[in-house]
């Protein structure tokens, strides 16, 4: 069969061009090599980690991990397996090109870069100036409690350059944290989704979006007042953050590359809600004085 379709596409290849054809090729074979795919003749794995599904399982993997997740948002597993499940056949490839078709981008996919404490000196980190992209960062992380280490690995992506872009994608999610300022609080992480939404595409950044029904009403309200304008006017309007080598910012000045990217920080969330706490406190001292 495969040599049945190779030979269909060199024909093609006299007809339409050699490029055109090298590139349809794989995309044949793969078509033929789907059509033998079954839970019992599953293909072996594209690369280390990597789990091959058939269209019923990816199906089934969606469903249940989307569900799940919503049940109990605090399973990362659970919306990882959702966010490879729906990211193809399209948007993780729409990322892919993204990045390809800027510089920076094509040099993170030559490097395969990692953002975890075995690649980034955390310490070193600690040492940089104020104001530093690092040292936003790192001090994100020790308000937060949070560490880089904690990213699922990709399982279910079948084209292993996608795989590592779904895998940059996830260990970034920090430094956008950190950028923006945002909490991980779940106010906080459904805004920043809705960033990641407005600037990435990917579909389980706007599902998770739907968490907002989860919250309190008045969280609810500042959540649709604030901070849900502010993801859709900084997402769409910013740069692909995804083509960020932020190994390369650490020590930049992390006003400047806000101002590069085009992201304004949202109104301090944190900041907010201690504000909240303590006029309840107050009230609740004076009623109780009464």
């Amino acid at each position: 069969m495969e040599v049945t379709l190779r030979r269909s596409v060199a024909s093609i290849a006299r007809n339409r061009g050699i490029a055109w054809a090298a590139a349809a090729l794989p995309c044949a074979v793969a078509s033929s090599n789907s059509r033998r795919f079954s839970i019992l003749n599953r293909p072996p794995p594209n690369y280390p980690g990597h789990v091959p599904l058939t269209r019923l399982e990816r199906a089934g993997l969606m469903i249940g991990s989307g569900l799940m997740s919503l049940r109990d948002p605090r399973r990362g597993d659970l919306i990882a397996a959702f966010a490879e499940a729906t990211a193809t056949p399209y948007f993780i490839y729409r990322l892919r090109d993204a990045m390809l078709s800027s510089p920076t981008g094509r040099r993170i996919l030559h490097d395969r870069p990692r953002i975890t404490s075995t690649f980034l000196n955390l310490p070193y980190l600690r040492s940089l100036p104020l104001n530093t992209v690092g040292r936003t960062y790192i001090e994100w992380l020790d308000r937060e409690g949070v560490s880089p280490d904690t990213r699922s690995a990709v399982r279910y992506i079948d084209d292993e350059e996608c795989a590592y872009v779904m895998q940059r994608y996830r260990e970034c999610h920090d430094f956008y944290h950190a950028l923006t300022g945002l909490p991980i609080v779940r106010e906080g992480e459904v805004a920043l989704k809705a960033f990641e939404f407005a600037n990435t595409l990917l579909p389980m950044t706007g599902l998770s979006v739907f968490a907002a029904a989860t919250l309190k009403k008045s969280e609810r309200r500042r959540f649709a007042s604030i901070y849900l304008p502010w993801a859709v006017r900084n997402g769409l309007r910013a740069s692909e953050v995804i083509n960020v080598y932020w190994e390369e910012e650490l020590e930049r000045d992390v006003e400047d590359l806000r101002r590069q990217l085009g992201v304004e920080p949202p109104p301090d969330l944190r900041a907010i809600r201690k504000a909240e706490r303590e006029e309840r406190k107050r009230q609740k001292a004076a009623a109780s004085s009464v």
